[in-house]
């Protein structure tokens, strides 16, 4: 994977006469074509603001404000610094949760969605997510699955992986559903609706997750789509009650 493209590597349209009516647009739609066309593949660096604004013949301002909108798309990632530049990032269903996380995070610190709202939404997609791993996993998914719930029994609930091992845990089973985007969107769900933040831990939370998940695994290893969605909802209903509870009592507390 290349990760240095010389700055005088040509990206314009291959096609004489395109015609374009913006020269942003222009830029963006070249650029944005050539990375989904895998002419500019996941790490590697575009050219230079000056080398670009040269190969279309704009100015600066215009390739800056072209790339600010790729980077919103989650098409490139920009790094500061003399090792720096734009690089192409991965384009793919995990690429698509994150920017669809990073929206919803934005959104909740506005106050332009509240998090009742998103935590209803990921109950309207995990407990479908469930069923469908239920039809379709692998014996090597189950393997998986187990091996997370495996790591958060010998975790204590304030151990700082158990996060990590939470949302690993939910986004395995949504990956198991075999529907890419259905995994994407529950990525950025669960990550945006249960960060550390909002759960006061405790032990008693440890063990009832704990023991919810188990249901979970053992419905879907049964291949029990209706167990697992009554599973999947019971477990989803206790986190929002508890999260909402906790929100309420630090919004009470100052």
């Amino acid at each position: 994977m290349s990760n240095s493209i010389a700055d005088g590597r040509d990206v314009r349209p291959r096609i004489l006469g395109q015609k374009v009516l913006r020269p942003r647009q222009q830029v963006e739609d070249t650029l944005r074509q050539a990375v989904l066309d895998g002419e500019l593949r996941t790490g590697d660096r575009l050219p230079s603001e000056t080398e670009l604004a040269r190969q279309f013949s704009v100015s600066r301002p215009t390739i800056r404000e072209a790339l600010s909108s790729l980077e919103t798309q989650g098409l490139i990632r920009r790094s500061p610094g003399a090792g720096g530049g734009s690089f192409v990032q991965a384009v793919d269903y995990a690429a698509l949760g994150q920017v669809v996380q990073e929206s919803m995070h934005n959104l909740l610190r506005l106050g332009s969605v509240n998090f009742d709202e998103v935590a209803m939404v990921r109950q309207y997609l995990e407990i479908p997510s469930a069923m469908e791993a239920a039809l379709h996993r692998t014996p090597e998914q189950l393997d998986e699955l187990r091996e997370i719930l495996k790591e958060q029994k010998h975790r204590t609930v304030d151990d700082p992986m158990i996060a990590e091992l939470d949302a690993q845990f939910h986004i395995t089973i949504a990956r198991m559903s075999g529907n890419r985007v259905l995994a994407s969107l529950v990525y950025a769900l669960h990550r945006e609706s249960e960060p550390v933040q909002y759960l006061d831990l405790s032990p008693d939370l440890g063990r009832d997750t704990y023991i919810q998940h188990q249901r979970i695994v053992t419905a879907i290893a049964d291949q029990d789509p209706k167990a697992a969605e009554e599973a999947m909802t019971e477990h989803l209903a206790y986190l929002r009650a508890h999260i909402s509870k906790h929100i309420s009592s630090a919004k009470a507390n100052g």
